[in-house]
């Protein structure tokens, strides 16, 4: 069984178990290598993706513990780095744990933006063998877009487009839904492909914002497909 360093909020609730915070790692027996290294997969705690592979040394994990954000050791440039330091794409730690041999870490984040460099939601996004009906990664990118727009229902920033939208009511965001049908029909008639995919994905954000006005959440949809599939 894993042991965790920090718990997600769920996890708080679900496990029974004692709870392990530490202020440093140097009083965990984790199993570095030769290197100083440990190897710590990072989850997103959202959708459960698997999102990438990196590596740790003591400091790394002592900042990421400290920060409550995702420090790594670069192995070709020899040095610590930040996640989403250049990128923004930043991963706001909620939990982490080691396995049974203590030899591996899993870092569970709220990931900001994509994780991968080539613009992917997960690094892991070249197959090399799929299940019949296996989702593609990338359409956890829809899970981090309704958690965005949830956010937005709630704090409603100013100069946000999606506070604009929440503010105006349920006429407003079906007209909007209304008026990227159209693009999208218009754009599949031309039969461009950038533009198809352009208004595709207001589509889907709009419908997104619609759903979560109506308080229901994408998995509900997810749902009805499954079962249609099932007939």
């Amino acid at each position: 069984m894993s042991e965790g360093i920090g718990e997600t909020p769920r996890a708080e609730k679900e496990r029974t178990g004692t709870k392990i915070t530490v202020s440093s790692p140097e009083q965990l027996a984790l199993q570095y290598d030769e290197r100083g290294l440990i190897p710590a997969i990072v989850q997103d705690v959202k959708s459960g993706t698997v999102l990438m592979l990196a590596y740790m040394n003591q400091e790394s994990l002592e900042k990421t513990l400290a920060e409550g954000r995702t420090w790594f050791y670069s192995r070709s440039r020899q040095q610590l780095w930040a996640k989403g330091e250049t990128s923004g794409c930043v991963q706001k730690v909620r939990g982490i744990y080691y396995d049974c041999d203590a030899d591996t870490l899993l870092v569970q984040v709220e990931q900001t933006g994509v994780a991968c460099h080539e613009g992917s939601f997960s690094c892991f996004s070249h197959p090399i063998m799929e299940k019949d009906g296996a989702v593609d990664l990338d359409w956890a990118v829809l899970a981090w877009l309704e958690d965005l727009i949830r956010e937005r229902e709630k704090e409603r920033p100013e100069g946000s487009y999606t506070t604009y939208l929440f503010e105006k009511g349920i006429d407003k965001i079906l007209k909007k839904v209304g008026e990227e049908s159209t693009e999208v029909v218009i754009a599949a008639k031309g039969g461009k492909k950038e533009e198809i995919i352009y208004e595709t994905a207001d589509l889907f954000y709009h419908l997104l914002v619609m759903l979560r006005e109506r308080k229901i959440e994408l998995k509900e949809v997810w749902k009805e497909l499954a079962a249609r599939h099932k007939k």
